[in-house]
């Protein structure tokens, strides 16, 4: 495959690490696909808009989980389907490796069961290769930055699925109305911060709350916690429901 000249082109082999400069952005990604064009796409978009900084890429699971033991990037940004494996079998080696890595999987098309497993295996974000690239690289660096991203397809097809499935988990019922409420800003989108001004509460207290939250539901990513508790009671977070492009559901 013919690659265009430029600054890109070097760093566009698998596994060629580039350090970053001291004025780019401290959150740090490792690209995870199959195909040198996708990889070369989204290193030149991610750049061009300072969202992370590059360190290494893969073409397959085993080669990413190698390359994140020794790189420790901040977020892996993976393909749906590898050579080795799918996107929740490269979310699952990652976080099990790397404890503490993100991973963000990136398709082309959301389905059901590929999404659910992919979170439960811990993955902070599904998101679209059909979204603008403008939110793309804010639902990226929202997930680097510790947030949970679903793009709006991916949202609907998850809120269908589990509307179907699900029926109430007995450990929602121990949560307190404010671990809830939450619960359900976290479902929606929103950071600690948002979080703390929408209940006027301190960052700080958000996070006691989650914490207390997280340990009731037996979870440790907020990306478990929205689905489990999307899963037991969808209908209370689908007013308000924040997608990875900045608008809500119903509005």
């Amino acid at each position: 495959m013919g690659l265009a000249a430029g600054p890109h082109t070097a760093a566009a082999e698998v596994g060629v690490m580039r350090q970053p400069r001291p004025s780019e952005p401290r959150l740090t990604a490792l690209l995870l696909d199959r195909h040198e064009l996708v990889r070369l796409g989204l290193r030149t978009l991610l750049e061009a808009q300072r969202t992370v900084t590059i360190v290494g890429e893969a073409d397959t699971i085993t080669t990413a989980v190698e390359r994140t033991l020794a790189i420790q990037p901040r977020l892996v940004i993976t393909g749906s389907t590898l050579p080795d494996g799918d996107a929740s079998e490269a979310c699952r080696r990652i976080t099990e490796t790397v404890p503490g890595t993100r991973v963000a999987v990136l398709t082309d098309v959301a389905v059901e069961t590929s999404m659910i497993d992919a979170v439960r295996a811990g993955a902070s974000g599904y998101l679209s290769t059909l979204m603008r690239g403008s939110d793309l690289c804010r639902a990226i660096r929202a997930i680097a930055t510790g947030e949970s991203q679903l793009d709006p397809r991916s949202t609907q097809t998850l809120l269908q699925c589990l509307r179907r499935d699900g029926k109430p988990h007995d450990r929602l019922f121990t949560l307190t109305g404010q671990e809830r409420r939450v619960l359900t800003l976290v479902a929606d989108g929103r950071t600690n911060k948002e979080i703390g001004h929408a209940l006027r509460l301190s960052e700080k207290t958000v996070k006691n709350y989650l914490s207390h939250a997280f340990e009731k539901l037996q979870v440790s990513r907020r990306s478990q916690a929205a689905v489990l508790f999307t899963h037991a009671d969808p209908d209370s977070v689908m007013p308000a429901l924040r997608l990875a492009d900045g608008t809500a559901r119903g509005a």
